[in-house]
C-alpha cells in the first residue's frame, strides 16, 4: 500500500510542476504583449546646455567663435 501512495504523491508532484509551468510561459506572453516597447529611441536621454536629463534631441547650433 505505501507503494501506491509514493506513486499518487510523485503524480500529484508532477501535475503541480507542470501546472506552475503552464502558468509562467502564461504571464511571459502576457508580458511580451503588454510590453510598452523597448525601442532604443524610447530608451535615449540627452543632456542640454544647463545640464538637464531631457528627452529630446538638441538642436543642432554651431558653438559660439571665441576670438
Amino acid at each position: 500500500m505505501a507503494k501506491s501512495q509514493a506513486t499518487f504523491m510523485k503524480k500529484q508532484l508532477e501535475k503541480t510542476r507542470q501546472k506552475k509551468k503552464e502558468e509562467k510561459e502564461q504571464r511571459k506572453i502576457e508580458r511580451q504583449q503588454n510590453s510598452a516597447g523597448g525601442s532604443l529611441e524610447s530608451m535615449l536621454a540627452y543632456v542640454n546646455e544647463f545640464g538637464e536629463i531631457v528627452s529630446t534631441p538638441p538642436e543642432n547650433t554651431k558653438p559660439p567663435v571665441i576670438e
